[in-house]
């Protein structure tokens, strides 16, 4: 690919030639067939990410008249509620009042309490695998870890957590550039179940408070402010959604790129307690499970002597900048002992990934258990790609244990 091109399969599978000729050429460059804004470079990236001339929403301040936008589909309603009461999508001042009150029931506490029952869900997922001889390291052990840590986080049933991962699937469909009517069909049924099953439960644990998420959410309060009906529903999704699709696809991207790279692979299961933590930080890099994200412009801006108006839509390119040589040693290559890696994976600024610990935990768990207990993991057969390109993951990774 010579390119940028994120409908064609070869480029979705291998970005990265693209990336560093945009860096180096047109570090902000015009794609008309997106309309969007291409910014490659770490500095950059980072910048804009805090920069509050920009917004993930513009509607706090703009019709969509004002805005130049045409309004969303009325039928695509349902997502879009869902969707906007999220922290993903709000600007000051709902993003920062119920972010506040968000971080007051998602706490590092909350989370750190969970290790244990990640560690163990993860040991029997590995388990499972090793049982089978090998199979599939995405359904077999990266999907169903974090569905089940959100669920019991939630207070999900046992026998309702099967829900989820279709749910999520679906909804997270939207977020790829131009959404098919399929898409936004599976979407929208999907956004109506999810809510109304989540109302369901918010309705149990007012009468019946317990020590999940759900139960915290409804008890957060700051100055006598407490979460709409609505912003619960939103956020217990949004943790669902961005928590999953990320370890998800940082778990099988960061295998195949392990996979691929015997010596590194083995300098890691040399010390599994000393490199850990720097790997899961260097995989999440190497290839980001997120690609891009979409930034409006809500005053004009001048990049690299660029005049970019008002209205405009940036797209901020997360797997470039992951990889600027300007800001990494060597990025092309893997290295599970890298400590100076400021990647924003994560994003950066007021919309900086809430989960991040929880996601963190998960990897940590998930591939520890994997490098201690499959120690001649091996790849069956080179993967291959899902179409999507924002949330860029591989359809399968099959393994013999």
């Amino acid at each position: 690919m010579t390119h940028f091109d994120p409908r064609s399969p070869e480029f979705i599978a291998h970005p990265y030639d693209v990336y560093a000729r945009l860096r180096r050429t047109s570090p902000v460059v015009f794609h008309e067939p997106t309309g969007q804004w291409l910014v490659s470079r770490h500095q950059d990236v980072s910048a804009l990410l805090r920069d509050r001339r920009l917004g993930r929403t513009y509607t706090h301040r703009f019709s969509h008249q004002e805005f130049g936008q045409r309004p969303p589909d009325p039928a695509h309603e349902p997502f879009h509620t869902l969707n906007d009461n999220g922290l993903l999508d709000l600007e000051a001042p709902d993003h920062t009042r119920i972010r506040r009150l968000v971080a007051k029931a998602f706490t590092p506490r909350m989370v750190e309490a969970l290790r244990p029952t990640v560690a163990a869900l993860a040991d029997e997922l590995v388990s499972g695998l090793l049982r089978e001889g090998g199979g599939d390291l995405i359904s077999a052990v990266a999907e169903p870890l974090p569905v089940a840590v959100i669920a019991e986080m939630l207070g999900v049933p046992v026998a309702d957590r099967g829900l989820l991962r279709p749910w999520s699937a679906a909804i997270t469909g939207m977020f790829e550039l131009d959404p098919t009517p399929e898409t936004a069909r599976r979407a929208v049924a999907a956004s109506v179940e999810f809510s109304d099953y989540l109302r369901a439960l918010i309705r149990e644990r007012r009468s019946a408070p317990g020590d999940d998420l759900i139960s915290a959410l409804i008890a957060a309060q700051e100055e006598g402010d407490r979460l709409s009906e609505q912003e619960m529903v939103s956020t217990c999704v949004l943790l669902l959604n961005a928590g999953h699709e990320a370890t998800v696809n940082t778990t099988g991207n960061g295998w195949w790129a392990l996979l691929r790279d015997p010596a590194q692979l083995a300098l890691l299961r040399s010390d599994v307690d000393r490199h850990l933590p720097t790997a899961i930080e260097e995989l999440m890099r190497f290839d980001t499970p997120l690609q891009m994200f979409g930034r409006w412009v809500l005053e004009d801006i001048e990049l690299h002597g660029v005049r970019i108006p008002r209205g405009a839509e940036l797209a901020l390119l997360f797997g470039s900048a992951n990889r600027d040589p300007e800001r990494f040693a060597e990025p092309e290559r893997l290295d599970v002992t890298r400590t100076d890696n400021p990647h924003i994976t994560f994003g950066a600024g007021i919309h900086f990934c809430l989960g991040a610990p929880l996601a963190r935990l998960e990897l940590t768990e998930s591939y520890g258990a994997l490098l201690r207990r499959a120690p001649g993991l091996a790849l069956v057969r080179e993967p291959t790609w899902q179409p999507g390109y924002v949330i860029r993951g591989l359809n399968e990774l099959l393994v013999t244990t």
